[in-house]
């Protein structure tokens, strides 16, 4: 009997090995392939930081506000919006109206490793409230790093 259960052991251990085999030949054929250039992943990740960082604050325009963001603004952007009196009306979401959440859509590549457009949807939800609206974010490369340009609504 010992010779017989040896067979049946060797024969299930040649099968686990089988199914272990196929099991990670399939995982790696099933892998998502990422259809988004590296700029538009790098890009979008300093438009991802700027937006979390700007619902998670103030989105009141202030010079304070501004000097807490500038990090992720290109430097004519900055100067642009230094010279800008302090409102009520948001640059980056484009409103007075501060919306609740933000969600990164589309991004287009304008000119390989230098400029990517990024689309931004806000959204105000409440009870008697359900609207979404677009703004267009302008990424520019400079000096190896990706930094907001210009913010358009659509």
């Amino acid at each position: 009997m010992s010779s017989k259960f040896k067979v049946q052991s060797s024969k299930l251990r040649s099968i686990l090995f089988v199914c272990l085999l196929f099991s990670v030949v399939f995982q790696l054929n099933c892998s998502i392939p990422n259809l988004e250039t590296n700029d538009c992943t790098e890009a979008r990740n300093t438009v991802k930081e700027l937006y979390s960082y700007h619902f998670g604050n103030d989105m009141k325009f202030t010079k304070e506000n501004l000097k807490q963001r500038e990090k992720y603004l290109t430097d004519d952007l900055k100067k642009q919006l230094e010279n800008q009196p302090e409102s009520a009306v948001d640059y980056f979401t484009a409103t007075d109206d501060y919306p609740k959440a933000f969600r990164l859509g589309k991004c287009e590549v304008v000119e390989a490793d230098k400029m990517v457009n990024i689309q931004i949807v806000l959204f105000w939800k409440t009870e008697t409230r359900n609207e979404q609206k677009e703004v267009q974010v302008e990424v520019v490369k400079q000096n190896n790093d990706w930094l907001v340009n210009k913010v358009e609504s659509k």
